[in-house]
Formats: structure tokens, C-alpha cells, sequence
């Protein structure tokens, strides 16, 4: 007998990481209405192994088990079904999530599985289990649809956040579903409208949230700032509570950003909000080419804005590979980007996801993908494919040495570099450095900080020459700033017997993440 009471329902997923939760699936268990008794939420990271997977499914005694299927674990879920349908064929495997919910038949996962809802699935899945447990009945066609639900009538997730998710794990939220937007790369441009939650509702769900430690908190809305009525709410809302020490994610239209917006926005202490803004590209032609909407003269100003009147910590998007970019046209937009000041540039690679209408430039632009996870493009008609391999060993280790924020002096020490070069790109100037450590590590993930950090000795005295005493002032700076550290061997010569002593900044207490911290360090 299982250790614990049988289920009839579970809902499953492999999330990323652990600091991850699965948002959907609380959805999904949020309105199960009278079948939530009978249901569970089962989550484990992709590095789980599927075979113990499968022996802990199998130990509650499902009936119908459901996958949360997403671009990071189709690979490892698809592996989970395959063994779940070997050893209990009986079961009901039902699979739901972006990932599924387009080119759906062709998906060798799909095939494994028994059913799949497409889209959203918060009333589907719920009318599925009915069906199956109260009816009795078997749906007659394998891919189940519907139409989208009356976002008035779901209920709220937010109470099934667990105390350990609230102590460990990220808390999504959202006031709205939809992008008005059409970009073509993003799945969002298949919506139609934006459909929003209710306001009150909403405020008093996260009132609660708060009330039980809640701290952090990511909306995961397309566009937090489209309505300027309803963000100025929600953040007059926050602003409220602010000094409880909280910190708040929001996806922001880069252009939009209204004078009643900035008033709030000027009135948060530094760290406690983040902007991730989307700029994908600055290029006018290729920004057309993917039906992307910018206006770069606001862009500009909005980022002086956040830069010089406020304490936002600033994320901004940028992706190699869209149809019509060179790797000169990308490298003129990084630059563009980089003097708007924005504390990171996650440097992404576009990926073909199932169902985005951007492959309808796949023939005039040689586009060409990685069949498996995660869908990367591999070269076009403008980046061969070894460029395309350097650009994601750019993007690697800029993310490992500047949005880290583990070199911040360094990496504005090789942004004042790029000035004297006679093209006057910090692109072109960190491209360097990035092909210098390709060929010190053959991958890019786990590399220990201080063997980075040795690398970058290496580079600025040997290739850079640079003098060493001011090269070793200036990695130390950044080695020795947000902890007191063992100075490593490399940079001893010259100290002496006199302990090196930094000064450090006091921060004052929020709830910002240790990397955005990092940033804030002055």
C-alpha cells in the first residue's frame, strides 16, 4: 500500500530548476471543482530520473496522469510517458501546455501519449477527468480543444502556493492573458485579444500572498504595462507595501511608459523593481520582417528615464538569428542598446517554437533549426553556422561576466576600452574577449568564478598588456565586493605581507535577488 492516500488525478510536471514551480498545473488543480479532492500535483526538475519518476506516479495509484509539456522538458517528459506507457499501459496519459498545443500530430511524444489538450486547458482538463471518472466515457478523438475560457470564471491558483514555495521557489502571478502585439517569433502573436483578470480579485490574492511572506513576486503578463490605469493600480498597490521589502518582476512594452507611470515608478526604492524590456532587435528592416513594433526614439528616452530618475534594475532582450539581422547589424544594435544603460542584455538565441508564424520566412531566409529542445536556429541566410556557434559562446559568457554582476569594474573598464577603438564598438571589443575564452573552455557552463577570473588575468596582462598592478587593483575589485574572499595565487604578487582591504558598500535590506543586488553595488 502507498505511503500516502491514492489519487486519481495527478498533475506533472519537470520544471527547470527547483527554485521554479509549475504556475499552469496550480491552475489547472484550482479549478478541477469537485474532482480537486481526487487530484495531486507531482513536480520534479529535469534532472530527475524518470524511471524513479515513474515508480513515484505509479505509487499513488492514478488513474489519469497529466504532463505539463514546455520547450525545457519535452525532451525528459517525453522519456517519463514512454516508460509510464511501458509498465502501466492502463493508465489514462493526458499531456497539455505550449509545447503540445501546436504541430501537435507530428510530435513523437504525442503519438506516446494518450490524449492532448491544445491551448489553454483550465476548464478542458477538468471537463476531460469528468468524462473519464464521473461519465465513464472515453473521449472519441485523441487531440482535445475548446475554446479559450471566460477568464472571469477561473479561479485562483494563489492559494495553492505551498508555504515551501513561498519560502523557496519563485511565485508567478498574472493580471492578464494575451499580447495585442503580432511579433512573429513569440506565441503570443497568435492571440487576439488581452483578457484580464479582476482587479480586485486579484489585489486581495496577493494581499494574501503577502500576508503569508511572500516577497518576491514575477508577473509573467505579456505586456504589465498596456494598460496604464490598471499597472499604475498594481504598483500604487506594491508602493503601499514596498517597505515590507519586496521585489517585483514585469515584462514592460519598451516604448510605453506614460508620465502617471514614471511618478510611481520614481517613488520605489533602488532594488525592488525589475523591467525585463523586450528590444529583440534595433534594426528597423529586420524589426518589420518579424512584425516587431518599436519606437527607438522612446525606447531611448524611457531608458534615460530608468537609468537616471529611478532604481529599477533593467533587463533587456536582444536575439541573434531573426531573419534579415547580420552579426554586423546585431553587433550595431548591442551597441545602441548597451548606451541606454540597461543593467543586463540577455543576449538570446531564436528558437522555432511550435505554432510562431516566423516560418514563413523560412525559405526566402534559409532558416535553418535544431530539430530537438530547445529549437535553436543553426544558421540563415546572413549568419553561417559558425557564426552562429560564436554568437552563442558571446552570449554564454557575457551573461558569466557581465550580467553576473561578478565583473561589473570589468566590464565597464571594457566598455570605456571600446572607446578607443577606431570603430568605438563595445560589441566588437567584448567579441574579442569572448573568442579569446572559447579557446580556453571547450563548454561554457561550470566554470568555477575564480578560474574566470584567472582567465580574464590572462587576457587584459597578456593579450590586452595591460599594467598588472592596476589589472590585479582592478579583478580584485570586483573579486573581493560583495564578500571577503581568499585572494588566489595569481593576483598575490606585488601585495606583499599587507592584507588587501576593500571597502564596501551597506545595502539596504530587500528582497532583490543576489545577482541583482550584484548590480546595485556602486
Amino acid at each position: 500500500m502507498p505511503a500516502h492516500p491514492q489519487k486519481d488525478i495527478l498533475l506533472v510536471t519537470l520544471n527547470s530548476t527547483y527554485q521554479h514551480c509549475a504556475f499552469g498545473l496550480r491552475y489547472l488543480y484550482a479549478n478541477l471543482g469537485g474532482l480537486q479532492p481526487r487530484a495531486q500535483i507531482l513536480e520534479w526538475t529535469i534532472h530527475a530520473s524518470p524511471r524513479n519518476v515513474v515508480e513515484k506516479i505509479l505509487s499513488f495509484e492514478p488513474k489519469i496522469v497529466g504532463f505539463g509539456v514546455y520547450i525545457w522538458n519535452t525532451t525528459e517528459i517525453f522519456q517519463v510517458v514512454s516508460v509510464l506507457k511501458k509498465v502501466a499501459p492502463h493508465l489514462t496519459v493526458v499531456l497539455g501546455g505550449p509545447e503540445v498545443s501546436h504541430e501537435t500530430e507530428k510530435q513523437a511524444i504525442c503519438q506516446t501519449a494518450d490524449y492532448v489538450i491544445k491551448g489553454e486547458a483550465d476548464f478542458l482538463f477538468r471537463e476531460f477527468c469528468e468524462k473519464l471518472l464521473i461519465q465513464n466515457e472515453k473521449p472519441e478523438q485523441k487531440f482535445y480543444g475548446g475554446a479559450l475560457p471566460d477568464i472571469t470564471k477561473i479561479q485562483s491558483p494563489y492559494g495553492f502556493y505551498t508555504e515551501d514555495d513561498i519560502k523557496n521557489r519563485i511565485i508567478y502571478v498574472e493580471v492578464s492573458r494575451g499580447c495585442p502585439y503580432k511579433c512573429e517569433y513569440c506565441l503570443s502573436s497568435l492571440d487576439k485579444l488581452v483578457r484580464s483578470f479582476g482587479l480586485e480579485q486579484f489585489l486581495s490574492d496577493i494581499e494574501s500572498l503577502i500576508r503569508r511572506g511572500t516577497r518576491q513576486f514575477k508577473f509573467v503578463d505579456r505586456t504589465f504595462n498596456l494598460s496604464v490605469q490598471t499597472s499604475s493600480r498594481i504598483l500604487q498597490f506594491f508602493l503601499d507595501r514596498v517597505d515590507l521589502g519586496l521585489f517585483l518582476h514585469f515584462e514592460m512594452v519598451p516604448d510605453r511608459l506614460p508620465p502617471e507611470l514614471k511618478e510611481l515608478i520614481k517613488k520605489f526604492p533602488a532594488g525592488s523593481l525589475q523591467f525585463e524590456v523586450g528590444i529583440q532587435t534595433w534594426n528597423p528592416e529586420v524589426a518589420k520582417n518579424v512584425s516587431r513594433r518599436n519606437d527607438y526614439g522612446k525606447v531611448r528616452e524611457n531608458f534615460k528615464f530608468l537609468s537616471l530618475e529611478s532604481g529599477v534594475h533593467t533587463h533587456a532582450d536582444l536575439i541573434v538569428g531573426l531573419p534579415g539581422e547580420t552579426v554586423k547589424s546585431f553587433g550595431a544594435g548591442f551597441d545602441e542598446l548597451a548606451s541606454c544603460g540597461p543593467h543586463e542584455i540577455q543576449v538570446g538565441i531564436l528558437k522555432r517554437l511550435k505554432g510562431a508564424p516566423i516560418v514563413r520566412h523560412d525559405r526566402e531566409f534559409e532558416m535553418t533549426y535544431q530539430e530537438h529542445p530547445p529549437f535553436q536556429i543553426l544558421r540563415n541566410k546572413d549568419v553561417s553556422y559558425s557564426e552562429m556557434q560564436q554568437m552563442n559562446r558571446f552570449a554564454k559568457f557575457w551573461d558569466l561576466i557581465a550580467n553576473s554582476g561578478n565583473f561589473v569594474n570589468t566590464t565597464e573598464w571594457l566598455r570605456e576600452q571600446s572607446r578607443t577603438r577606431e570603430d568605438k564598438s563595445f560589441f566588437w571589443e567584448f567579441y574579442t574577449l569572448s573568442n579569446f575564452l572559447s579557446q580556453r573552455f571547450a563548454e561554457t557552463h561550470s566554470i568555477a568564478l575564480q578560474t574566470l577570473l584567472e582567465a580574464l588575468w590572462i587576457y587584459l596582462t597578456e593579450v590586452k598588456l595591460q599594467d598588472r598592478g592596476a589589472v590585479r587593483d582592478l579583478l580584485l575589485s570586483d573579486y573581493m565586493r560583495d564578500k571577503p574572499r581568499n585572494i588566489p595565487n595569481f593576483l598575490r604578487d606585488g601585495l606583499g605581507d599587507t592584507a588587501y582591504q576593500l571597502h564596501q558598500k551597506t545595502q539596504n535590506a530587500n528582497s532583490a535577488p543576489e545577482r541583482q543586488q550584484r548590480h546595485m553595488h556602486k
